[in-house]
């Protein structure tokens, strides 16, 4: 892949807001539900305008600005669900035609309309997918599909709406993928080659370097 390559497009760009839910017998708060909006958003700071995340501590902020999921895993779980799947139904704002996200690279970074966005790391689900999917055992079953879908930090704020090309405009070359990240949490022995990529977050670094080298 070339600087300059159109790697896919935008299908959609999706916010959603705070709600409260009920989860095993507790309200809690969740901005999972996200939908599609129309027209050009803007990305800036840490999210888009128009998002919410609930809970900092574990979404959103610098390193999990931008949730993107690709149309290529959504004909994936379709077939294996059996049924469609509205864009944002993984909680994801933007909606990705022909990227592959997991052959992404960790500090790859994309043009997207007037934005730069960086890609960051996997996703690791947690019990509001399984909400969402209405199935308790969903995150378990998303993570052993390895299509994790990737966030992104905003490197340079901007617009972005449906139609817009993606652009990779830069692309390291360590070789550390999404792929290999989301592998390597559930395979330890794999972390020791993620610190190749030293624009991985700062707590998926601390932990690889914790990990024995089986070599």
């Amino acid at each position: 892949m070339t600087a300059g390559e159109v790697v896919g497009g935008v299908r959609s760009v999706n916010v959603g807001a705070v709600r409260r839910v009920e989860h095993r017998g507790r309200s809690k708060r969740t901005a999972i539900w996200k939908h599609p909006v129309e027209g050009r958003v803007a990305l800036r700071g840490v999210n888009l305008d128009g998002d919410a995340q609930a809970d900092r501590r574990y979404h959103g902020g610098a390193d999990k600005a931008v949730y993107a999921y690709s149309g290529i895993d959504y004909s994936w779980w379709a077939g294996e669900l059996g049924r469609a799947l509205e864009p944002g139904t993984f909680g994801e704002n933007l909606t990705l035609d022909g990227v592959d996200l997991g052959a992404a690279v960790v500090g790859e970074r994309w043009l997207v309309g007037t934005a730069v966005l960086e890609v960051c790391q996997p996703r690791t689900p947690c019990w509001k997918l399984a909400l969402r999917m209405g199935d308790e055992r969903f995150p378990a079953r998303f993570t052993a599909a390895g299509r994790p879908g990737a966030y992104l930090r905003i490197a340079r704020e901007g617009e972005v709406g449906p139609g817009d090309e993606v652009v990779s405009i830069h692309r390291p070359r360590h070789g550390v993928t999404i792929d290999l990240v989301a592998r390597a949490r559930r395979d330890a022995s794999l972390a020791p080659a993620l610190l190749a990529a030293p624009e991985l977050p700062d707590n998926i670094r601390a932990w690889a370097a914790e990990q024995p080298d089986p070599g």
